[in-house]
């Protein structure tokens, strides 16, 4: 059985895969995850390569009333591939691989790792200003305003 910190990895990788599907940073993304799920055999990592692009393929595809259920189907079935690898480990190789899957979330912008808060699905913003208001917004992440 994995620790909560393990599960909680699996379940921001599911939702990393999700999120990172459809973005411009999926090439690198895919290839980075393909590679840990392949753990060095070119045979599996091409069977991981193939379940990524199927993943983008469901998601692009589903219909704006399907995209919320397949968004949530697809990061739960990447969890449970993450955690199965993670349970199939000893100690040190856990380690080893919870390490390159943080990185690549970090470098890829999985949200809940970054600011302990994860979304899914579409957001929409909007702001209205009249006269000298100024409107700013943020999607993900931070921002600075220096007034002068």
């Amino acid at each position: 059985m994995l620790s909560e910190a393990l599960t909680a990895l699996a379940a921001a990788g599911g939702a990393g895969v999700v999120q990172a599907a459809t973005t411009d940073a999926w090439a690198a993304f895919r290839q980075r995850i393909a590679r840990l799920l392949g753990r060095g055999d070119e045979q599996r990592e091409s069977v991981e390569l193939e379940r990524l692009d199927r993943t983008v393929v469901a998601l692009q595809s589903a219909d704006a009333s399907e995209r919320q259920a397949a968004r949530v189907r697809h990061e739960a079935a990447w969890q449970t591939r993450f955690e199965l690898l993670l349970e199939s480990l000893d100690d040190r190789e856990q380690e080893a691989v919870a390490t390159a899957l943080r990185s690549v979330l970090a470098q890829y912008g999985a949200p809940s790792l970054r600011t302990g808060s994860s979304w899914s699905g579409d957001v929409t913003v909007s702001a209205e200003a009249a006269g000298n208001a100024r409107i700013y917004q943020v999607g993900q992440g931070g921002m600075t305003v220096h007034e002068r």
